[in-house]
């Protein structure tokens, strides 16, 4: 059983312990420490209560600067920079800082002795940007390991399966995202014109990168799917409208038997008239939406959910448990 350290308590790495000690309690992953740079009662409160998921199930508390939750005491620790006495006990990181895009984010990890660092987000420099049900047998025991995004989880185990049976000659991926941390609550100057306007009253299209991250996972297919986004004034639950031009003439009902043939743990299918807020949780990668599917001649168009948070933080521990 892997010993992680969860460095970063925002909501993914929340997320990744909601899951162990709830619905994925027993999973051969044991967290032995938490590190943030918050105060640990801050810490407390917002794994206790959560606007999104709701009050813990299980009786939280804090012990000083130790998280007790679901039976399992969990020191808290609050370092700027993790040493290599700390790392000695420690199998694995999952760093849910999000800083995976800065230069040194990679140097100095490789500078520890910890065998394995996930990272909960895009990480250029990474040994290996790994999307699980897409490109898994690249994994050759590499130590920095990027999951890539939310996004492009939802996105890229999808392609190579249409490609299979209906051949993928191009498309289009629009992602109708949740508004996140990075957006602001009242418009100010913040990256793009677009992403300084308030995240909860507005349509906002902007950039993803999953536009990159996928033809990186699977190259193959590379210079063959554009991706885009727009984020909109929900708070939790995103979704996938991917449009294909395949290589033959199909039916949406051919589409539908083929991809129900391909239901998992990463890939889940729904065939009720549902809405976003009723996906919530989930923990597949993406969940498509039967009803949602069309096809013209050789033109098809899938819909798929995805919980943003809460799939991903499946996939984090997905990985981690294999290591």
């Amino acid at each position: 059983m892997p010993r992680v350290l969860i460095n970063g308590f925002g909501r993914i790495g929340r997320s990744v312990l909601r899951a162990l000690t709830t619905e994925r309690k027993g999973t051969n992953v044991d967290v032995v420490m938490i590190n943030d740079l918050a105060a640990p009662e801050h810490l407390n409160y917002l794994f206790k209560y959560d606007s999104i998921f709701g009050r813990h199930p299980s009786e939280v508390s804090l012990d000083g600067t130790t998280l007790c939750v679901s039976g399992q005491r969990i020191p808290l620790l609050k370092e700027a920079n993790l040493n290599s006495d700390l790392l000695q006990t420690v199998d694995c990181v999952l760093d849910c800082t999000g800083r995976g895009k800065d230069p040194q984010f990679a140097r100095n990890w490789s500078s520890t002795d910890v065998k394995h660092v996930l990272v909960s987000g895009p990480c250029p420099t990474a040994d290996l940007t790994l999307i699980p049900g897409a490109n898994d047998a690249a994994f050759n025991d590499q130590k920095i390991i990027s999951l890539g995004s939310c996004t492009t989880n939802a996105i890229a185990p999808l392609l190579p399966l249409i490609d299979r049976d209906f051949g993928l000659a191009s498309a289009h991926v629009t992602t109708i995202h949740c508004y996140t941390a990075s957006q602001p609550s009242i418009d100010t100057a913040n990256g793009s014109f677009e992403r300084s306007r308030a995240a909860a009253l507005s349509m906002v299209p902007t950039t993803t990168s999953a536009a990159d991250l996928v033809d990186k996972v699977l190259p193959a297919l590379k210079g063959r799917t554009v991706v885009s986004s727009v984020r909109v004034p929900s708070p939790t639950v995103s979704a996938i409208d991917l449009v294909a031009t395949v290589n033959a003439s199909v039916t949406a009902a051919d589409i539908n038997e083929t991809l129900l043939g391909y239901r998992n743990s990463i890939i889940g299918c729904v065939d009720e008239p549902l809405v976003s807020s009723d996906l919530r949780m989930r923990p597949e990668s993406v969940i498509l939406a039967l009803p949602q599917t069309r096809a013209t001649g050789n033109q098809i168009r899938l819909f798929g959910w995805y919980d943003n948070e809460w799939g991903f933080a499946n996939r984090m521990i997905d990985v981690a448990r294999e290591l």
